[in-house]
């Protein structure tokens, strides 16, 4: 199943490598003198490693995905047919030191769970796998740990590969290789022997290193005496507003309307959130800024990788299946693309005093069984210590 909407701001971004260039050793003076001179010379600095710039962008290649995150980690993402339940996930973070995982997984029917060890063949070799720690009783999830890059040559170059456990599932290789190539390229690996794909005899040394994430300082916490989920009532300043009111007529349902949202941000603000319609599984509310009492309201930016208006359908201040954490002072959302919530997209915003900013931000637009936590995260920061 290929999820083609997902909440406001999932659009991911082009992304963008940074050349760069190594300046040689030495001179030729200095490579002629006699040893016990070279000896007794001070030792040339060693040269800072290249530092790899990159935006967020997922692209797709035929029957794959490839998504580079702001922290230069890339994933490559193999899926079973419409319809079916299984994926396979090639991982890889930046730098020279850094190795490839491929874990793979399956949603095996009921009685068949856990019935036969989990395995991945391809074009008929048979490639051994472990237990993942990320693996539940619902979810089996496969790690290769031997043989990971002879893995890796047979799946760029094969025509078939399987995943067997309780089930089996056929995943297709059109765009396996042209998807990790795409990541040798993204982290600067072409021709070096790190690299996914292209192999060479460049120095791994010119492979950049991971960029400095983003910091980002929350605001302090206040008292939320008189706010919460529970028993809340839309301020009349903010009722006024002609989309609430067609958000409150939107969820007329109890189960709906009653689920309005309010938290403290500070002294002189506050945070509401209205309810603006659900379905099976996801409630959408939009949300506002308001002075104390919900004066003065106006509408929160929640924005993605993409920044505001990136998203013709659903507002900049909207979320689905959004709430607020005073504790962290973070607002986040889960959009499922269904409802065992193996599609769609999760953000999370932390409040700054200023306004709310993106600290996280993961993505699968397939609903192939891959559990939310193994999802390629575009974005993430750190906290401003």
């Amino acid at each position: 199943m290929k999820l083609n909407t997902l909440s406001r701001g999932v659009p991911l971004s082009s992304l963008v490598l940074a050349a760069f260039a190594v300046a040689g050793c030495g001179d030729k003076d200095a490579a002629q003198a006699p040893s016990a001179t070279r000896a007794a010379s001070p030792a040339a600095p060693a040269l800072a490693a290249p530092v790899l710039k990159i935006r967020p962008e997922t692209k797709t290649f035929r029957d794959w995905r490839a998504t580079c995150g702001n922290d230069g980690t890339c994933w490559a993402f193999g899926f079973a047919p419409e319809f079916a339940a299984g994926w396979v996930r090639i991982a890889l973070a930046p730098g020279p030191d850094a190795q490839p995982q491929i874990l793979f997984g399956y949603w095996p029917d009921g009685d068949a769970k856990g019935a036969n060890p989990l395995g991945l063949t391809i074009d008929g070799r048979a490639y051994p796998a472990a237990l993942s720690d990320a693996s539940d009783v619902e979810t089996p999830i496969g790690e290769i740990r031997t043989g990971v890059r002879g893995a890796l040559d047979a799946l760029a170059q094969g025509k078939v590969m399987t995943i067997r456990g309780a089930s089996t599932q056929e995943v297709s290789l059109h765009g396996a290789a042209a998807a990790l190539l795409w990541i040798d390229e993204k982290q600067g690996r072409l021709d070096t022997p790190t690299a996914l794909i292209r192999r060479g005899s460049r120095p791994a040394a010119l492979v950049p290193v991971a960029p400095p994430l983003p910091t980002v300082t929350p605001a302090p916490a206040v008292d939320q005496s008189g706010f919460g989920d529970q028993n809340q009532r839309v301020p009349a300043a903010l009722r006024a507003r002609t989309e609430v009111g067609n958000c409150l007529k939107a969820s007329a349902m109890p189960a709906v309307s009653d689920m309005v949202m309010s938290a403290r941000l500070d002294a002189r603000t506050e945070l509401w959130g209205v309810p603006c319609g659900a379905g099976a599984y996801n409630v959408t509310h939009n949300w506002y800024l308001t002075g104390p009492s919900g004066r003065d309201p106006r509408p929160a930016i929640l924005a993605g990788t993409e920044g505001p208006g990136s998203d013709p359908v659903m507002p900049d201040n909207a979320t689905v299946n959004g709430a607020y954490d005073p504790k962290t002072r973070t607002l986040s959302a889960f959009a499922k693309g269904r409802g065992i919530g193996d599609c769609g997209a999760a953000q999370t915003w932390a409040w700054t005093g200023q306004g709310f900013t993106l600290t996280q931000e993961s993505v699968m637009g397939e609903c192939a069984g891959v559990p939310s936590d193994l999802w390629p995260v575009a974005w993430r920061t750190r906290p401003n210590d």
